[in-house]
């Protein structure tokens, strides 16, 4: 199996607990503020990873450090579209309209970069777009104000992968070292926010301890480490395309746990998304020459 469809494998693992997140959030949001839930689980997710492995945290370079900064700055903002996006509007449409990252990304990317992407990218990236916008709009096609947090939370993860693309190609800069230290720079920002506009408490159930435990270990330490890690071999577009199936694993955790149904047309987006993934792993070209060379064997 080539590397990089071993990345993008874990990363699929990655957008399943991201999935699985939005629903948790909305139990978590019931007894916390939602800068108090982020610098829980954030610092959470960081002291865990410093007691798991100190020993490679240690000699820590300021580079590495820069990136995990500006990284983290960027994750208070996806975060704020997250969580505010839950609170506004449906687990479901909270879980499609974050993974608009997978517009925003090669977007970005050709702006700011100059990245030019591949017409076999721009096809993908149109039909996650149609996929999208049929999981998610209403049927004036007008989003909620729930909707506008998470546009916010789509783009600034946009950003994230495009800074963390440019941090984990430098050869200066440790991919696990940046993956730990960006959740401690995202959790003491977010602590700052939660004293500024909220009053910090803990859960105050068991139901809310055991939600907030799995977001701030699965869902945010493992879950960030293992991207920067898998982002050394792929790109940040096709990390984007994966994203797009946290929608997928939202919508079936919103339906079994949460009761919520989706229209047909929903559920025919969610096919798009999935095929759109598919068509990214696919190597066309490969297939197609192997298919001649049979055909002139035969």
């Amino acid at each position: 199996m080539k590397t990089q469809v071993k990345a993008d494998l874990m990363l699929v693992l990655v957008t399943l607990c991201w999935g699985i997140s939005y629903y948790l959030m909305d139990l978590c949001l019931r007894e916390m503020g939602s800068f108090n839930l982020n610098a829980f689980r954030f610092l959470g997710a960081f002291a865990v990873a410093g007691i798991v492995a100190f020993p490679k945290l240690k000699g820590v370079n300021k580079t590495t450090l820069k990136y995990a900064f500006w990284i983290g700055l960027s994750l208070v903002f996806v975060y704020m579209g997250a969580t505010f996006g839950v609170m506004y509007t449906s687990l479901s449409n909270s879980g499609f309209l974050c993974a608009l990252t997978v517009v925003f990304t090669p977007i970005l990317g050709f702006f700011i970069k100059k990245q030019k992407p591949e017409r076999k990218m721009v096809a993908i990236v149109a039909v996650c777009f149609v996929g999208i916008a049929l999981m998610s709009l209403n049927e004036q096609l007008k989003p909620a104000l729930g909707d506008i947090f998470c546009l916010m939370c789509a783009f600034a993860y946009a950003v994230d992968l495009l800074i963390t693309e440019a941090a984990v190609a430098k050869e200066e800069v440790n991919a696990f070292q940046l993956g730990v230290f960006q959740l401690g720079f995202t959790g003491i920002f977010m602590l700052i926010l939660s004293f500024i506009f909220e009053t910090p408490v803990l859960p105050s159930s068991p139901a809310a301890w055991g939600s907030v435990i799995f977001l701030a270990v699965f869902c945010t330490g493992i879950a960030f480490i293992v991207q920067t890690i898998a982002q050394q071999y792929t790109s940040a577009a096709h990390v984007g395309v994966i994203f797009t199936l946290e929608p997928v694993f939202a919508g079936i955790v919103a339906f079994f746990l949460a009761g919520e149904v989706l229209l047909p047309r929903a559920y025919f987006g969610a096919f798009l998304l999935v095929a759109g993934l598919l068509l990214m792993e696919i190597d066309l070209k490969a297939l197609v020459a192997k298919f001649n060379g049979k055909t002139e064997e035969g």
